[in-house]
């Protein structure tokens, strides 16, 4: 029998929004064993539904007892997978085990069955992790606030006394292939079968878009061809990511493919990180563009296919507070709502629930779709994009520009001694000059109207919110960072600002 002191230590595991650590150092099969059954337990006995129906049944009492399962390419996905589908199955709780796809493809899944969801992935952390972003019924997101918590205890219980207990009516195991539905779902909301010809470079990294690029994309699920000359960077799957890590974050990790596009003649490049969640935009002359634009220009889209529903129906959009100020701008001057929100996805989903909005966009790549459940999909937000360019002449360096006017410093880290007391001096040098202060998510300070002074850049009125200038300051939540975010008019204006702010922040470094 294990004891309390040689379980693993689930906390350092589960974390505010998933479950992720390295196998099989913090945890391994037993503990996936473990995690599915308590997810059985939380998010689909305790939430309200009791064991038994039909599983094969999309809706009702058979869907209502099951639990729907995806992975990515990762080594140690398959074997975390079967533990994970035997621990919920001991709970009674029938598994539909989709295999191999992106996050989205889970997300998809969980959408149409209206089954819980647990994906088994690490995004883009190095190999030899591994994680499970969970979800319950209709891609619903879950936090710790809302029953990841749980599922830790139950799992540690489970680890630390007899294991899991198994029921009597022990839950079946079935088999589904769900990449064709998740491609014609999305095609039903993006239509690019009227593009003109576009050539595009796909970065898969390795990762899960170099199954999802195919099957969406172009024909390998059996779908109709369009008018897109894919060419692929990195489509084998390969969860050891020879090539370079899948995170398109990082800006070495966008080289090869901005290379390959300006080589190769391209249109446009597709960078998709390693779970195929997020996806980044390179244009013809081998730029990244900012998510920022991506955000205004698909919200623009979603605007425009409500209002085409229906003139009159209120309309909201969700942006995070360090997406370009642009993003609100055009949104309200398209005459919707612009809510603004905290970074994280778990905060830009419960708002896309509350206030029924048609989208929502991050700076770090992540795009929420109400028409995808209110989940995130980085294949969506690249259709959108997609069909914006094939619908016009320009290139797409040309099409960006209106939703990219200011300057954006990009997220930028340092590592501090003492976080309040760094935070406590830039507060103090601005809140002399009489900037503008919010504390939604860290510190948000906003140039004073009609001062532009404190930058040395032009006067305020044509910048980010009729102001020369902004920035956010936000702690880590695990190390001594904080992040900085700034937005200018300018370049200069920018330079300006965000050197002041970084000396003030590295004082005691």
């Amino acid at each position: 029998m294990t004891t309390a002191s040689t379980a693993p230590d689930l906390s350092a595991i589960v974390k505010a929004y998933d479950v992720r650590g390295v196998v099989p150092d913090q945890w391994d099969e037993r503990t996936a064993r473990a995690l599915g059954a308590a997810v059985a337990d939380v998010l689909v006995l305790e939430a309200g539904h009791p064991a038994g129906g039909s599983p094969d049944t999309g809706t009702g009492a058979g869907a209502a007892r099951r639990l729907v399962v995806g992975h990515d390419m990762r080594p140690s996905s398959p074997g975390l997978v079967e533990a994970f589908a035997a621990g919920a199955q001991d709970r009674g709780v029938d598994v539909v085990v989709v295999g191999l796809c992106s996050t989205d493809g889970l997300y998809y899944a969980s959408g149409v069955m209206d089954a819980p969801g647990a994906m088994f992935t690490a995004s883009h952390n190095p190999a030899q992790y591994n994680g499970i972003k969970l979800c319950r019924a209709g891609a619903r997101p879950v936090s710790l606030e809302t029953g990841l918590a749980a599922v830790r205890d139950h799992a540690a219980a489970s680890l630390a006394g007899d294991g899991v207990g198994v029921v009597d009516d022990r839950g079946a195991r079935t088999d589904e292939d769900v990449l064709r539905g998740y491609g014609e779902h999305l095609r039903g909301l993006v239509d690019l079968s009227g593009s003109r010809p576009l050539r595009v470079v796909v970065d898969a990294g390795n990762g899960m878009a170099g199954l999802t690029v195919p099957a969406v994309l172009e024909e390998a699920a059996g779908l109709p061809a369009l008018p897109l000359d894919v060419r692929p960077l990195y489509f084998e799957l390969d969860g050891t990511f020879p090539n370079h890590e899948a995170n398109p974050l990082e800006p070495a990790n966008l080289v090869d493919l901005q290379r390959a596009v300006v080589e190769q003649g391209a249109d446009i490049g597709l960078a998709f990180d390693g779970d195929a969640d997020r996806c980044f935009v390179v244009d013809e002359r081998g730029e990244a563009v900012s998510p920022s634009a991506v955000t205004a220009l698909v919200a623009l889209r979603e605007i425009a296919r409500e209002r085409a529903a229906d003139p009159d129906a209120p309309v909201t959009v969700i942006h995070n507070l360090i997406t370009s100020q642009v993003v609100p701008e055009l949104v309200t001057g398209a005459g919707a709502t612009a809510v603004r929100t905290r970074v994280g996805h778990s905060f830009i989903k419960e708002q896309m629930a509350t206030t029924g909005a048609v989208f929502g966009g991050e700076h770090s790549a992540h795009y929420y779709f109400a028409a995808f459940w209110g989940a995130d999909t980085g294949m969506l937000a690249a259709m959108h994009v997609l069909a914006a360019l094939g619908a016009t002449d320009q290139p797409l360096s040309e099409l960006v520009a209106d939703y990219a006017p200011y300057a954006a410093s990009g997220e930028i880290n340092s590592t501090v001694h003492d976080v309040p007391a760094a935070v406590e001096r830039v507060r103090q040098v601005f809140a002399a000059r009489g900037a503008g202060f919010d504390e939604l998510d860290g510190m948000t300070v906003t140039a004073p109207v009609g001062d532009g002074d404190e930058a040395d850049g032009p006067a305020p009125g044509a910048g980010p919110g009729g102001r020369a200038w902004w920035f956010n300051l936000r702690a880590s939540n695990t190390e001594p960072l904080l992040r900085l975010n700034v937005e200018a008019v300018d370049a200069a204006t920018l330079a300006a600002v965000r050197d002041e702010v970084l000396a003030l922040v590295r004082a005691d470094a």
